[in-house]
């Protein structure tokens, strides 16, 4: 019968590990199906990933599954990190949120070619998961250190300038509209007073002569 491959066993392995070490609602939910069918829960949370690869692979909603999967989980544990005392879980999430922005500008622009790949959401799936996973080459710690920290660091000042002439410029263009539509709103005033006043004339006009 032939061995298990590496990856494979280290896969069971961590999986194994987080579901003996942590004690949360997952934990607790596979530990009373295992009870009750007596299936491990390795084969258990196994089972799981098939169906949402093969659901990301031919699933009608693919692209929601995938956004739901890379945005709910690390959402939910960034808060926790900002609730808690400790400061390197807070920069953990916050190298992924960078990662996810800059993965997300990308998909955008490149979005007609990127739909048109086999398999994408599912690769993509498995890349942002890498990206928010526990383990000591986490794929957001890699991105950020290896592509985007010197990539920003080597253009910072160019960067700052831009942002400050887009903001700059977004300020006079905001107080320029607000200057418009406020000379829109006296206009508009103004003629509806001088509507009313012509009004009134006209109908003490019309009064007097009737008399």
């Amino acid at each position: 019968m032939p061995s298990t491959p590496a990856f494979i066993q280290n896969g069971l392995e961590c999986v194994d590990k987080y579901l003996e070490e942590e004690n949360n609602h997952l934990t607790k939910t596979l530990d009373l199906i295992e009870r009750k069918t007596n299936v491990k829960k390795r084969y258990l949370v196994l089972s799981v990933l098939v169906w949402v690869g093969g659901y990301l692979i031919c699933g009608y909603a693919a692209s929601l599954l995938c956004s739901f999967i890379g945005f709910v989980y690390p959402a939910y544990k960034s808060v926790k990190a900002i609730e808690s005392t400790g400061k390197g879980d807070d920069t953990a999430w916050l190298m992924y949120w960078v990662v996810y922005a800059s993965f997300s500008c990308l998909e955008f622009f490149s979005d007609i070619l990127l739909s048109w790949v086999p398999l994408y959401f599912l690769i993509k799936c498995v890349f942002l998961v890498w990206c928010m996973a526990p383990i000591s080459y986490n794929g957001s710690k890699v991105i950020y250190n290896k592509l985007i920290r010197p990539w920003v660091l080597k253009n910072e000042n160019k960067i700052d300038e831009v942002f400050g002439y887009v903001s700059n410029n977004a300020e006079k263009l905001a107080n320029k509209v607000g200057a418009q539509q406020s000379q829109t709103v006296s206009d508009v005033v103004t003629n509806n007073i001088k509507n009313i006043f012509d009004s009134v004339q006209n109908d003490a006009g019309e009064t007097k002569k009737s008399d």
